[in-house]
């Protein structure tokens, strides 16, 4: 059964689908329906790929008739993922300290598969931790509590339908928080206590052992419809990418396959964690 939660993120992208969709069930070109639908080819090409995020009902209806698609269920489905794309989902307060599309899928998501090398993934923080990792990065007083504001609204997807998380992270985003040692036992708490739900696995790298994820953090995200296609997340200094093509989905699932073989299992990952805190190491 499909979740009840919605992110106008994914229905702009259903919608996207959907327009490609029943123009070529039509056989028509985008010029084609661009000109019937009285559109600049550039105006419509941004709305079928995406481009534009909140486009017109009216510009959606014009489509529609340029595609001979008539009045019926699917011609309201369709009209209804219009005006769902185009409200704005909590995120879009936050979007000077947080990637608003990420968000947008992460909401939808049924099962996310993280891969963190350097910090707790963001999903398992505590506030304390992310204080500190937020000052770390120079960030100004206003702009910490604006971080930890967004990202615990983020965490209410694990107590509100939650999904299935899968989290990788390596044991030294613990290790390189020895100058706080308060915030390590109560992350490492906070883990111990997430772990014991029935939809979350952690394991953990070592910190002294090279593995397969060098390469950066990666987030797996996929959703209950089946018309939503996987997006594999990627986080860089300059972008953010977001990866759909089959091709790019199997390199990261297999990545993330070979993560899981390297990594502690869940079980000794709790024990390493329990470890960690009763050394205080």
């Amino acid at each position: 059964m499909a979740t009840t939660r919605y992110s106008p993120t994914i229905r702009r992208r259903r919608l996207s689908a959907e327009l490609r969709r029943v123009r070529q069930a039509v056989r028509l070109t985008g010029d084609e329906v661009a000109a019937a639908a009285e559109l600049s080819r550039s105006t419509y090409s941004n709305i079928e790929s995406g481009v534009k995020q909140r486009p017109q009902v009216a510009e959606i209806r014009a489509i529609l008739d340029a595609c001979h698609l008539k009045e019926g269920q699917e011609r309201e489905e369709i009209l209804d993922l219009c005006r769902q794309s185009r409200e704005r989902g909590w995120w879009s307060r936050y979007k000077d300290v947080l990637s608003a599309r990420y968000v947008g899928f992460e909401t939808e998501a049924s099962s996310i598969s993280t891969w963190e090398p350097l910090v707790i993934p963001g999903l398992l923080q505590i506030p304390a931790y992310m204080e500190v990792t937020a000052q770390a990065a120079l960030a100004q007083p206003a702009d910490v509590r604006r971080v930890v504001d967004a990202r615990m609204t983020r965490q209410r997807i694990l107590d509100e339908e939650p999904p299935e998380l899968w989290a990788i992270f390596d044991e030294g985003a613990l290790v390189r928080l020895a100058s706080y040692p308060d915030v390590r036992r109560q992350q490492i708490e906070h883990l111990l206590d997430i772990a014991e739900r029935p939809n979350v696995t952690l394991q953990m790298t070592k910190a002294d052992q090279l593995n397969p994820g060098s390469g950066g953090a990666f987030v797996i995200l996929e959703f209950p419809e089946p018309v939503d296609p996987t997006v594999v997340y990627l986080e860089t200094d300059t972008d953010n990418l977001y990866l759909e093509e089959p091709e790019e989905i199997a390199r990261y699932r297999t990545l993330l396959n070979h993560l899981r073989l390297v990594a502690l299992r869940p079980g000794e990952t709790i024990a390493r964690l329990r470890e960690m805190n009763e050394q205080g190491t």
